[in-house]
């Protein structure tokens, strides 16, 4: 994982959540922690990493607040820790 997709990561579990986050930059992030990501109807793509599933919309500019933390949630769920897997 490159050193903007870490730094993205880290983003995701920070206190405050951002709300600058490009939803782009998200997924290639959770493409890099080896999840699958297939289109959902409407808006919608479902993420699958480390056999969790979860729904997400696709935000156009930058994710919301409540997004990260569903997203933050998923990822905790998964099994996964910035801190200890890919630190800064």
């Amino acid at each position: 994982m490159n050193h903007k997709h870490r730094k993205t990561l880290h983003a995701l579990f920070a206190h405050p959540e951002p709300a600058n986050l490009s939803p782009a930059e998200v997924e290639h992030v959770l493409t890099d922690l080896g999840a699958e990501i297939s289109e959902r109807s409407g808006a919608k793509f479902a993420v699958s990493l480390n056999g969790h599933t979860a729904n997400f919309h696709h935000a156009s500019h930058s994710l919301p607040k409540d997004e990260v933390r569903q997203l933050r949630s998923f990822l905790e769920t998964a099994g996964v820790n910035p801190e200890r897997d890919y630190p800064l």
